[in-house]
């Protein structure tokens, strides 16, 4: 089979096709044809590294995919060959990743994919929406789990809208109940937001965001999902209500966060650092549950016309994918692996 594959760090150049062997899936895991592996922020700067740092054992990026089950191990029950699944955290913890023809993964790694939804949709969910996930259920007194509903009464403002993260958490708040407020620096973006469903959408390179989401809402936002905190945390604190929550999942290598300490006690603030690979292993069931039943009633769509453009590469074209990801293409990077059945 084909893969890619690195074995050494640094830039995209040490991604290289290579042929390899089958592997068997033994007791509890499964073997999965890949047909779209997706390319997140984390899966290019695994593979830089330190840069030039030379690996014990050759890997295999990317976290996220889509395929249809090949073979199936001893003792899983709940899934057969020709099933078609989606794959969450593939290369954490493991040197295998959804760059290549078939991957080998422990069977709780996979998750149906309904016959309605397209494998393009099942390789972008994994890293950004079981982040949204996270980010919306860690307020103290929310719901563990999303549901429709589980949101309701509440409004949440998503910083970056256009991305990723941002379009997952606009669609899972939507889905639950809640008022959704984005911010977003163009037009295009902006469209794309309202695209996710973004109730209300304001330009921060343009519009007073403290003004725009404090008339969107005049009591504060309960749950902030925040892209760059360092940037955003003084805006944060004018338009957050008491008691709320602010969620950060992203930061550049060795960026920090100024707390004002004084305004985020007068509102008895609760700050969730989230990295999705170390969330316990309840939050990702939780969130693994959550993102399902979203998918299973439409809620998470990717495309152009649902706020998520796709921009898609050949499985030998990985380093050029990992490579538009780096430089802020907007959307969604695919790899297409094989040809759908």
């Amino acid at each position: 089979m084909k893969a890619i594959v690195y074995q050494a760090t640094g830039p995209s150049s040490v991604l290289q096709l290579q042929d390899r062997p089958l592997t068997e899936p033994g007791p509890g895991e499964v073997r999965v044809r890949l047909v779209v592996s997706g390319v997140n922020p984390t899966d290019w700067k695994s593979r830089a590294g330190t840069g030039g740092r030379k690996l014990d054992v050759t890997k295999v990026p990317n976290q996220d995919g889509a395929g249809v089950i090949d073979q199936v191990g001893a003792e899983v029950a709940g899934f057969s060959q020709g099933d078609r699944v989606w794959l969450w955290d593939v290369a954490w913890g493991s040197n295998e990743g959804t760059a290549q023809e078939y991957v080998v993964v422990p069977a709780h790694k996979v998750v149906a994919l309904p016959d309605a939804e397209s494998f393009d949709t099942g390789a972008s969910l994994g890293i950004p929406a079981l982040t949204a996930h996270r980010a919306l259920t860690s307020n103290e007194d929310g719901p563990a789990t999303l549901s429709p509903g589980a949101l309701a009464g509440r409004t949440v403002l998503v910083t970056g809208g256009a991305g990723a993260v941002g379009h997952a958490a606009i669609q899972l708040a939507r889905w639950a109940g809640a008022t959704v407020i984005t911010t977003v620096s163009g037009e295009r973006k902006a469209e794309l937001a309202r695209r996710a469903g973004a109730g209300t959408v304001i330009n921060y390179r343009k519009d007073d965001v403290v003004r725009a989401v404090q008339e969107a809402a005049p009591g504060g936002v309960d749950i902030i999902v925040d892209v760059n905190a360092p940037a955003n945390i003084d805006a944060d604190l004018h338009v957050l209500k008491t008691g709320g929550t602010i969620s950060i999942y992203a930061a550049n290598p060795g960026e920090s966060l100024t707390v004002p300490i004084r305004e985020s006690m007068t509102k008895n603030v609760r700050y969730q650092f989230i990295l999705t690979y170390t969330v316990t292993d309840g939050q990702k069931e939780n969130a693994v549950a959550g993102v399902a039943a979203a998918l299973a009633a439409g809620a998470l769509r990717v495309g152009e016309e649902h706020g998520l453009p796709l921009t898609r590469f050949t499985l030998e074209d990985t380093a050029a994918a990992h490579d538009a990801v780096e430089q802020g293409t907007i959307g969604k990077v695919l790899i297409d692996v094989t040809p759908p059945p």
